[in-house]
C-alpha cells in the first residue's frame, strides 16, 4: 500500500478552516473546487501550514493520526481539523507558501518574499479583507500600515490578524468617467458606484480620515485573479508576510498553464 505525506492546509477563502490532507497543493486544489460535490465552485485559496505547527486551539496530532489511506490505498482527501477562528491562532512564521486555485482547479503557488515597497503618502488603495474579516475598504494607508491598524489600533473594525490584497483598480478613470453624470457606472461587480464616489471623495477632501468602508462582503467570489495588485498579505501588528503575484510577463511565460484558465 502506498505511503502519502501529510499536509496541513489552512484554507483562507471562501471559509476559514485548517484541514489535514494527503493530498499534494495541485491535488487538493483540484478535489476541493471540482473534485467533491460537497465543497465549493469557485476559487479556494489555501496555505500550506509546517507540519510541525502546534498550538492548543487545535487537535493538530489527534486529527493527523486519522488522516490515513482508505482501505482501498487511496489517500485520505480531507479532514478538517477546525473550520471557525483559524488564522488567529496560526503563527504567520508558519505559513510556508499560498496557494490560488482557479475554478476549474489548476493551481498556483507562491513563495513568502520580503516587501519592500516605498509608501506613497496620500495614495488611496482598496483593500480587499478576505480572513477573518471580508470587508472592502477604501485607504490612504499604505499596507503595512493598513494591516497594523487593523491588527492593533481599532478595536471596532479590527481582528488580532488579517490577511488582505490589494485590488487593481484606476480611481481616476473612474472619476473622470463619472464626472457630471447622473448615472454611474463602476467595473467593479457588485460595488455601489455613488458609495464608492463618496468614500473616495471622503478621503480626498479630508486628510485626517484615513479609511472608508466601501461595502460588505468579499469581491473574490465574482473578479478575476487578474484584478489583485501586488500580491497576498498576512498581518498581526508590525508582522506582515508577504506572497507577491508573479508579474505579467512570468504569468504569460512561466506560468502560462495557470494564467490560460484566470477567468
Amino acid at each position: 500500500m502506498p505511503e502519502y505525506e501529510k499536509h496541513l492546509y489552512m484554507i483562507v477563502f471562501p471559509i476559514n478552516a485548517l484541514v489535514a490532507s494527503q493530498l499534494e497543493p495541485d491535488q487538493f486544489g483540484e478535489h476541493y473546487t471540482t473534485g467533491s460535490a460537497k465543497h465549493f465552485s469557485g476559487k479556494v485559496i489555501f496555505a500550506e501550514i509546517d507540519n510541525t505547527f502546534r498550538n492548543d486551539h487545535f487537535e493538530i496530532d489527534k486529527y493527523l493520526a486519522d488522516t490515513k489511506e482508505h482501505s482501498d490505498g487511496s489517500p485520505k482527501k480531507t479532514k478538517f481539523i477546525r473550520s471557525y477562528n483559524v488564522l488567529e491562532h496560526v503563527d504567520l512564521s508558519a505559513i510556508k507558501k499560498l496557494h490560488l486555485c482557479t475554478s476549474n482547479g489548476k493551481v498556483l503557488s507562491l513563495e513568502p518574499a520580503e516587501y519592500t515597497a516605498v509608501n506613497e503618502p496620500g495614495l488611496i488603495r482598496i483593500f480587499q479583507e478576505i480572513t477573518p474579516l471580508d470587508t472592502l475598504i477604501a485607504s490612504t494607508k499604505d499596507q503595512r500600515e493598513f494591516g497594523r491598524f487593523i491588527t492593533r489600533e481599532t478595536k471596532s473594525k479590527g481582528a488580532p490578524k488579517i490577511c488582505f490584497t490589494q485590488i487593481e483598480f484606476n480611481i481616476q478613470r473612474f472619476l473622470d468617467q463619472n464626472h457630471n453624470k447622473e448615472i454611474f457606472s463602476i467595473e467593479l461587480p457588485n460595488v455601489n458606484p455613488y458609495r464608492f464616489y463618496d468614500c473616495i471623495i471622503e478621503l480626498q477632501n479630508k486628510p485626517q480620515k484615513l479609511t472608508k468602508t466601501i461595502g460588505l462582503g468579499s469581491l473574490l467570489r465574482d473578479i478575476s485573479y487578474k484584478f489583485l495588485r501586488h500580491g497576498f498579505w498576512f498581518g498581526e501588528g508590525d508582522d506582515l508576510k508577504f506572497f507577491p503575484m508573479p508579474s505579467i510577463n512570468e504569468l504569460e511565460d512561466k506560468y502560462f498553464y495557470w494564467w490560460k484558465y484566470v477567468r
